[in-house]
């Protein structure tokens, strides 16, 4: 068996990119904050020889796998079939030790694996076992989202770990409950575990399936062609083997008299964090970022801070990276010893507070991107094709200018490009329905700003 090292938590740093400059009067006070994590001593091998862990030696999981099995999953019957596929790639990727279950969901969920209200613990005769279950998986009964996630909870809180992750797979929309009962068991399952959500097909909706992996803190996205499955799920359970630390908060104090305006993560996807903001003592909040490995987010802070005389400056805002009270960590709020400072200082050089820090204004555009995007299909689907033309054009033009390449490949499935420079599209009179959706679930994916 090869030798491999037991895990070590990966260090994490904060780099601050700011023009901390203002004029007299200015208030308000934008960073990008860079976010890594490295050395974790796990991912690579975890990566290429999952089974190589006896238990403990890879951070301690448990994993869910909810797999849908309504009665569209067999139209056409091949989409069961590759289901079933995928989630035996799951279940091999699974390293030694960690704790996981197979669930149907349908309008109700029903454990599949191993049954009893309880998770396996993964070797040879447990995944053996558990793709053996997953024969008997077959389609019938209607889509109850919510449902499948609370049963994932109950399994998942039910092992002493350290990662808790879901992995959910629909093909159809959520029609046998309603919004407000999704909603209600997302908020019920926030903060508990993380989940990457997937739908197969083109018959879903897509603001359900990202509506989730945003609530849960995971990943979204289209796998059109259901014979991508396997590939698909072998490569996010990669993934969710490879996390070494969960319930990262980012922290922020600021002080009297500044208040934060908005926090969002713009990298490697945009996600509004602004409201996820939880109270950790005086001027001090934590807005959560899920579970980690070896790797580098970046986050755009907007304060607004006090006006002020030239030559005064300031401390606008200090980030901390924290595993909170009540987060999977134990005990009290555990620092992991990384920090970044965002500072004020006015002054009456033109020049210097007039000018746009790079990798605020490339974020910026890229937040920017995302919405033009989603709002320009909005428009397409509500038949305004004058409002869908004006946001798709401008949602061109910015891909162009920040090399988002992935971006303006997709949106030109959907546009014909007159001038990617101005913007200037016409809309496609047929678009396929995979070319539209995929669009619109990448929308939020970004690129990192160019050194």
């Amino acid at each position: 068996m090869a030798n491999i090292s037991k895990a070590s938590v990966p260090q994490f740093s904060v780099d601050v990119y700011q023009n901390e400059y203002l004029p007299e009067g200015g208030r308000e006070v934008n960073a990008i904050v860079t976010v890594t994590a490295a050395g974790g001593g796990t991912i690579g091998a975890a990566v290429a020889a999952p089974h190589l862990y006896a238990p403990g030696q890879g951070p301690s999981a448990a994993v869910a796998i909810m797999v849908d099995c309504s009665g569209s999953m067999d139209y056409p019957a091949t989409k069961m079939r590759n289901a079933r596929d995928a989630t035996a790639a799951a279940v091999d990727t699974l390293r030694d030790g960690v704790h996981f279950a197979v669930i149907g969901g349908t309008h109700v969920a029903k454990e599949v694996y191993p049954g009893g209200g309880r998770l396996a613990v993964a070797d040879a005769t447990t995944r053996a076992q558990a793709k053996q279950a997953l024969r008997k998986l077959s389609a019938g009964g209607g889509t109850a989202i919510g449902t499948w996630l609370r049963l994932a909870d109950r399994l998942l809180s039910s092992a002493d770990v350290a990662i808790r992750h879901g992995i959910l797979l629909t093909d159809g929309r959520n029609e046998h409950e309603s919004p407000e009962d999704l909603k209600a068991s997302l908020d019920a399952c926030a903060g508990r575990f993380t989940c990457d959500a997937r739908g197969v097909g083109t018959d879903w909706e897509v603001k359900e399936v990202t509506g989730v992996a945003s609530a849960l803190l995971g990943t979204a996205d289209i796998v059109a062609d259901p014979a991508a499955l396997s590939a698909d799920f072998t490569q996010m359970m990669e993934k969710a083997m490879g996390k070494e630390v969960a319930d990262v908060a980012l922290r922020l104090w600021t002080p009297v008299g500044t208040t934060i305006k908005f926090v969002k993560q713009v990298a490697p996807t945009v996600e509004e964090l602004t409201d996820r903001r939880t109270e950790a003592g005086p001027r001090a909040g934590d807005y959560p970022t899920g579970s980690w490995g070896d790797e580098s987010r970046d986050y755009h802070i907007c304060v607004e801070v006090p006006a002020a005389h030239i030559g005064q400056e300031m401390l606008a805002a200090r980030v901390s990276l924290v595993i909170p009270e009540g987060g999977r960590g134990g005990g009290g709020a555990r620092n992991l010893g990384a920090q970044g400072l965002v500072r004020a200082v006015w002054t009456d050089d033109m020049a210097a507070s007039t000018s746009i820090n790079p990798q605020v204004a490339h974020y910026t555009g890229q937040a920017e991107l995302a919405q033009a995007i989603q709002q320009g299909l909005d428009l397409r689907k509500a038949g305004d094709f004058d409002g869908a033309t004006a946001k798709l054009g401008r949602a061109v033009q910015l891909a162009s200018a920040s090399g988002n390449a992935d971006t303006a490949k997709l949106l030109a499935k959907v546009v014909d490009v007159v001038d990617a420079a101005t913007g200037t599209v016409r809309l496609k009179t047929k678009v396929e329905d995979a070319d539209e959706m995929t669009l619109e679930t990448r929308s939020t994916k970004t690129v990192r700003v160019k050194k």
